[in-house]
């Protein structure tokens, strides 16, 4: 057991141990980076090549929203391709955001690896929630924008006689794709209101002063990035970014109070705001004490006379420098 006690402890670091205590030499950090990139481009080129196998069936479930509201009203559900090259354009363009999809964890981790090292203990802990939460929101965005929009291509399709009806392919997916993004990305900002709460930027009793104007940024934000004019997917992207926010303060404020801020008497003020002093009414001073009397002081005694210092005599008069 000694044996194997001693070998433990004489094991050298490991790469992240090394990383983390900043150990390793600048010219290992790059290699460590050219490492992880070349890894990371693996796996997008594989799942690029996946995701190109997969576009013709991507590119087909993207086209029943349109198809269910087309086929009623016109008989077929037919696009058009303007270019020579559109359709071939669009498979590697849907080909490339499936393998990103796809190896997403891959790629990820391999940025999370060689940045992990620089960061605390508790600092990992936090990320590691705020990627667990961040996913599904994203995804969750995606989902809304994929309802909202088939629903509102009902209002967008026109839906008369004179009128024939001819969709290009590459701007109907980037319709719909952009869509998606942007719900996303969009559930994304109560995440980040949180993460600016557990970095000790912003209070919770102030993100909930910011509600109405919040309320008032989510409801403009989703008139201008829903691409539908019906009011309809406007109101549920504002409701849902406004439920999250609210969620978000709740948090916020659950974390504020594990800290103990609200036990704070100056927890609420500014550093740069002046601290009132009238609710504090000044103490009396007692009058002054007397201190007694006092002790004579000795006359000094005199110091002694100086001892005369004999003269030093002339250099001329030695013979040399010793005498």
């Amino acid at each position: 057991m000694s044996v194997l006690a001693g070998r433990r402890r004489n094991k050298a670091p490991s790469q992240f141990e090394r990383a983390a205590d900043g150990s390793m030499t600048l010219m290992e950090h790059l290699r460590e980076l050219r490492s992880r990139l070349f890894k990371a481009s693996l796996g997008l080129v594989l799942g690029f090549g996946i995701g190109y196998w997969l576009s013709k069936p991507a590119i087909n479930i993207v086209k029943d929203p349109v198809c269910k509201v087309m086929e009623p009203r016109f008989g077929e559900c037919k696009f058009v391709q303007l270019g020579v090259a559109d359709v071939f354009l669009l498979q590697l363009k849907v080909g490339l955001w499936l393998g990103l999809l796809i190896t997403a964890p891959w790629w990820m981790y391999q940025l999370w690896a060689f940045i992990a090292p620089g960061l605390h203990r508790n600092e990992r802990k936090y990320a590691y929630i705020f990627i667990s939460i961040a996913a599904p929101l994203f995804a969750l965005g995606a989902y809304l924008a994929w309802f909202a929009l088939g629903h509102g291509l009902e209002y967008l399709l026109p839906d008369k006689d004179f009128i024939e009806t001819s969709l290009d392919i590459t701007r109907y997916v980037d319709f719909i794709t952009t869509g998606m993004l942007v719900f996303g990305v969009a559930f994304e900002f109560p995440l980040i209101a949180m993460m600016l709460n557990f970095a000790g930027v912003l209070s919770g009793r102030k993100l909930l002063g910011w509600w109405r104007t919040v309320v008032f940024i989510f409801f403009a934000f989703a008139a201008v990035a829903t691409p539908t004019p019906d009011p309809f997917t406007m109101t549920g992207l504002a409701l849902a970014m406004s439920l999250l926010y609210f969620g978000a303060v709740a948090v916020a404020l659950i974390n504020d109070r594990r800290k103990g801020r609200n036990q704070s008497i100056y927890g609420d003020v500014s550093d740069d705001e002046i601290s009132s002093l009238d609710d504090y009414a000044p103490e009396p001073v007692a009058a002054a004490t007397s201190v007694g009397g006092y002790d004579p002081v000795e006359a000094p005694t005199p110091v002694d006379a100086p001892t005369p210092v004999e003269r030093p005599r002339s250099l001329d008069s030695r013979y040399d420098d010793i005498t």
